[in-house]
């Protein structure tokens, strides 16, 4: 919206040139980012207020810790937060034309609604189970299916506006094209990026706080595959996907003013809406921006937290015995002595690194 007022503002009257810098991503981007925090800071303390007016508050795994059943009651569903500052600024500062924008905004609310749905019945019945779990994947499915046959019509488009090959990190020559293969191989990136992050949203400001890195980093990389120079001279697949760059740039806004009120001791927590939503928004925004594959690098900690749970279940089901005190992980750190700061900031650090080492593979083919 803004992205068409403000440049016609500057052509009124000379004081008013200055509105032109607004056609720059870059600016545009950082607008984004602190319109987003702005929201997250002003609405955060009447949200935590409502939620405990309507008494909608967290509710704990008997199984889990001990120590967490303290946390009981504390607002949950801020993810409602968290949604509402990254689209509100996206509609705001990005080119509305591009149907980049579109694609994760859409995939973002639809995740959330699947992770509203589940939070809702949480909440009503007084239990940890919300959605049937086979109901729940199956919206995640349905939602992930959109986005796939959304960038495979892209691809069909005179010129293209997509392609369905990969790029592999590292590699130079190896980019096969996927064709209608893409869509199930996006199903598979979108389930497994919206669930590592839900798995990781177990701790106060964990699950944020990555993610809050991912996302800076994806600002970094979709600004790179949108710019035809950086792209030529780092051997991207590029299409113009530049106005991603303010999504995410929102999305990171967002995340560190919610981080304001859910860091240790939570004020609030995002809930399966804001999990979803989020982990959705980052598998999204790596389709689009071709880096599918350097996905699960950013999101290392996402990986790591999700694979824990697999080998848990696995080494159960085969064997009768653990290999860790608890899944996912962040709870067998817990268990072996750590204190909740020090897993949420250790994790933290790991996210950066791998974050870190992510950009860095751009060049390194």
């Amino acid at each position: 919206m803004l992205f068409y007022l403000l440049p016609q503002l500057a052509g009124m009257a000379p004081f008013l040139g200055a509105l032109n810098v607004t056609r720059y991503v870059t600016v545009r981007t950082a607008a984004a980012s602190l319109t987003a925090f702005a929201i997250s800071m002003l609405f955060g303390p009447w949200l935590i207020r409502t939620l405990r007016d309507f008494q909608i508050g967290q509710i704990i795994r008997q199984e889990g810790p001990q120590s967490h059943r303290a946390k009981a009651g504390t607002p949950t569903m801020g993810g409602l937060l968290i949604l509402t500052a990254a689209v509100v600024p996206t509609l705001l500062w990005a080119d509305l034309s591009s149907p980049y924008i579109w694609i994760a905004v859409l995939a973002t609310i639809g995740f959330g609604m699947v992770g509203f749905l589940d939070d809702y019945l949480k909440i009503t019945r007084r239990s940890h189970h919300g959605l049937i779990p086979r109901y729940k994947m199956l919206g995640q499915i349905i939602v992930a299916l959109g986005v796939g046959f959304a960038v495979l019509q892209l691809s069909q488009q005179n010129p293209p506006l997509y392609n369905t090959r990969l790029i592999f990190p590292f590699f130079k020559a190896l980019i096969p094209d996927l064709g209608w293969f893409y869509v199930v191989f996006a199903v598979l990136v979108l389930v497994f990026a919206s669930n590592g992050v839900n798995m990781t949203d177990g701790l106060d400001g964990l699950a944020i706080s990555t993610f809050a890195v991912a996302a800076a980093a994806f600002t970094g990389l979709s600004y790179v595959t949108g710019h035809a120079d950086f792209a030529k001279y780092l051997l991207l697949i590029r299409f113009p996907t530049s106005e991603l760059t303010i999504f995410c740039g929102a999305l990171t806004g967002a995340s560190l003013g919610f981080l304001w009120y859910n860091c240790y001791p939570a004020e609030i927590f995002m809930g399966d809406v804001g999990s979803l939503s989020l982990g959705g928004a980052l598998g999204t925004v790596a389709i689009l921006i071709k880096q599918e594959l350097l996905l699960p690098i950013v999101g290392g900690i996402f990986v790591l937290e999700g694979m824990s749970v697999i080998i848990q279940v696995a080494s159960f089901k085969l064997t009768g015995k653990r290999v860790f005190k608890m899944a996912p992980i962040h709870h067998h750190f817990e268990l072996i002595g750590w204190s909740e700061p020090k897993v949420i900031i250790r994790f933290l650090i790991v996210s950066i690194i791998f974050a870190l080492f992510s950009l860095a593979t751009l060049k390194l083919r």
